[in-house]
């Protein structure tokens, strides 16, 4: 377990730093001025110029200026945006929750949902619930996300008139902004009618969450699917049916663990898109998250956010990817000696 661990963090750490040296190259590789590209600041003067120069280090070696960056990142010295002059590490703390949350009841909802639909099918398979399951799944993974989006908006925000169509709250509910997590910030606030701030921001975020959950809830249902099936065949299953186990007993007792044990690779695999997803879903909904930020600094040509931007959401798919991963191999050591035997 040690060891694990040990050549995880070894693999977090080469991968952070691959990413921070690509980081730093982007303003090298932008066009336009180096100088604002990496400052997010256009001199005014020349005498402003050489005092940013010096700032940045940009008169010493390249080397110099990467140690100078990592410094940076550390202390939080992100630069400022290019568009509107605020901090981009303030900017990046108030998109990142959103995102967070979008991404966490999304997850949820799939797993909640498509997990145990995917048990049932799998056991009752080859029969009309089986049938129509294999069939929603098949047509949920094929939807793009964001024409998803754009019939729930069509349907449920301008025929029916029955939720949102952008933002996370109502601008009738003057919620302070403290954690970024909608929900708690409402709980912690002082406003007058909470209930009404939590029904409204439950609805504005039912159409983001559902537009992102249906393609990994198919997903989730189809290799859990696959995977109970897979167990259902087994010998130890076959012996354990000969001995008189019932249906309900073999599959808590014997399949049900040895089903989700392969899911949790496929939730690895998946991170990047479920982020890729929702930072979709966030320009047409108006989230105010990373993806949304991201995309609006590619459009205003915000070199500074832009770095910043991709560096963050780099570290953010990484760095759960290779827990998920770490997790997964440390509940199971069995795939990591079937993986080693099969090399």
């Amino acid at each position: 377990m040690i060891k694990l661990f040990i050549r995880y963090l070894n693999l977090m750490v080469i991968t952070i730093f691959t990413l921070i040296v690509f980081s730093f190259l982007l303003p090298f590789m932008f066009p336009g001025d180096l100088l604002t590209n990496i400052s997010g600041i256009v001199p005014q003067s020349e005498e402003q110029r050489l005092a940013l120069e010096q700032a940045y280090l940009l008169d010493e070696s390249i080397f110099h200026q990467f140690g100078f960056y990592i410094e940076s990142l550390v202390q939080g010295n992100w630069g400022v945006s290019l568009s509107d002059n605020a901090q981009l590490s303030t900017e990046v703390a108030v998109a990142v929750p959103a995102t967070l949350e979008l991404v966490f009841y999304a997850l949820l909802v799939s797993v909640v949902v498509g997990i145990p639909i995917g048990f049932l099918s799998g056991l009752k398979n080859h029969n009309p619930f089986d049938f129509s399951v294999v069939s929603f799944s098949i047509v949920g993974y094929s939807f793009p996300v964001f024409w998803l989006a754009l019939i729930f908006i069509t349907i449920f925000c301008l025929q029916l008139e029955w939720l949102p169509i952008s933002g996370r709250i109502d601008l009738l509910y003057d919620v302070p902004m403290h954690t970024g997590f909608v929900f708690i910030d409402i709980m912690r606030s002082s406003i007058d009618n909470k209930t009404g701030a939590f029904i409204d921001a439950f609805h504005h975020l039912i159409l983001p969450t559902a537009s992102v959950a249906i393609v990994t809830t198919a997903l989730f249902i189809r290799f859990t699917r696959r995977s109970i099936m897979d167990v259902m065949q087994k010998d130890y299953i076959i012996a354990a049916k000969s001995r008189g186990f019932t249906q309900s007993q073999i599959f808590f007792k014997h399949g049900l663990k040895n089903a989700l044990l392969p899911i949790l690779p496929i939730l690895a695999l998946q991170v990047s898109t479920l982020i890729t997803n929702v930072m979709i879903i966030e320009t047409i909904f108006s989230w105010p998250g990373v993806g949304r930020w991201l995309i609006q600094a590619i459009y205003q040509q915000d070199y500074p956010a832009i770095r910043i931007g991709m560096l963050v959401v780099s570290l953010f798919v990484m760095s759960l990817t290779i827990t998920i991963e770490f997790i997964t191999r440390a509940i199971d050591p069995a795939r990591e000696r079937a993986e080693s035997a099969a090399v």
